[in-house]
């Protein structure tokens, strides 16, 4: 039997609505989540403690989108019952909002460092070692974001695989900073907040390649959590 999704007309037009809605709401709370973490790199790089101010605000909206897709995903499970693709499609989205709203608790995180530098330094370019890692996070969150709205496969796989790269540069980032510290203790609380921020960073990285994983098992009804990049 294929696997592959099949996303066909129900018999009932308003239940192919709902699972169009739901879906929709999910792009939508992408699409603030990718403003949130560009917002926060901004915030960061530049010193701007206003912008910063707003990502750690927009937290809000965040959290109350992942409830209220929750609660119409739990909603349509109670009413449809639905079986085989629709099935794997309501528990994807709720696995993906998960993920998007962890992805804005990190965003979060950017934004209200930005504002504790922004009181005691309005020196920007403390954050510059983050520039490359912070671009790198951002087009990966968009490519994920962009498979996920096309129910691209290969892209998905080909993002899941680029998440090795974001590992290294974030080490990389971890041991300049580790010979910062050495040479300089002056330098110990500067490289620890660096050292926070690229962590968010890369946990973005690893949020954005759960939702290719989600896109896999969408798609193709296998879950490839936990797999080898040789297996994939």
């Amino acid at each position: 039997m294929d696997n592959d999704l099949n996303l066909t007309q129900h018999i009932s037009k308003k239940f192919n609505q709902e699972l169009e809605d739901v879906r929709n709401q999910v792009l939508k709370m992408g699409g603030i989540v990718e403003q949130q973490v560009t917002d926060g790199l901004i915030a960061l790089l530049e010193g701007d403690a206003n912008l910063g101010k707003m990502v750690v605000e927009r937290d809000t909206q965040v959290n109350l989108m992942e409830v209220e897709i929750d609660e119409k995903c739990t909603e349509i499970l109670a009413r449809r019952q639905p079986a085989a693709s629709d099935l794997r499609l309501m528990v994807s989205i709720i696995k993906t909002i998960t993920d998007l709203e962890r992805i804005g608790d990190e965003a979060e995180k950017l934004g209200d460092n930005a504002m504790k530098v922004h009181q005691e330094s309005n020196d920007g370019r403390q954050f510059m070692e983050l520039r490359n890692l912070g671009e790198s996070v951002k087009k990966m969150l968009r490519r994920s974001l962009d498979a996920y709205a096309r129910m691209d496969v290969d892209e998905a796989l080909s993002i899941i695989k680029s998440d090795i790269y974001i590992n290294e540069e974030f080490d990389n980032i971890s041991r300049l900073l580790l010979v910062k510290m050495m040479e300089d203790p002056r330098e110990i609380k500067h490289a620890l907040r660096v050292s926070w921020c690229a962590r968010a960073l890369e946990r973005i990285g690893d949020h954005s390649k759960n939702i290719c994983e989600y896109i896999v098992y969408l798609v193709k009804g296998k879950d490839v959590r936990h797999t080898s990049l040789d297996d994939l």
